[in-house]
């Protein structure tokens, strides 16, 4: 992922396969909803605490590793 929207993107479609509505996932990270949607929407001043909170609470984890070749296209389509 290289861009805020893509992060946002994941968070939103893992949220969703937990069967979660945003205000619940916001209850287990301690935000409120409208938080959660500023995350998904990939909006840049989203604090890091809260994207590692909601990744936690997600079941997920960062992993930092060298870009990849692909196109920003090519990396969407993956999800």
């Amino acid at each position: 992922m290289r861009t805020t929207k893509q992060i946002g993107a994941a968070v939103r479609r893992y949220r969703r396969l937990k069967n979660l509505t945003q205000e619940a996932l916001g209850d287990r990270v301690n935000v409120r909803q409208a938080t959660i949607s500023k995350l998904e929407a990939g909006e840049p001043g989203t604090q890091l605490r809260i994207l590692t909170d909601a990744l936690a609470a997600l079941d997920l984890e960062l992993v930092i590793q060298p870009r990849s070749k692909a196109s920003i296209t090519e990396i969407e389509e993956g999800f």
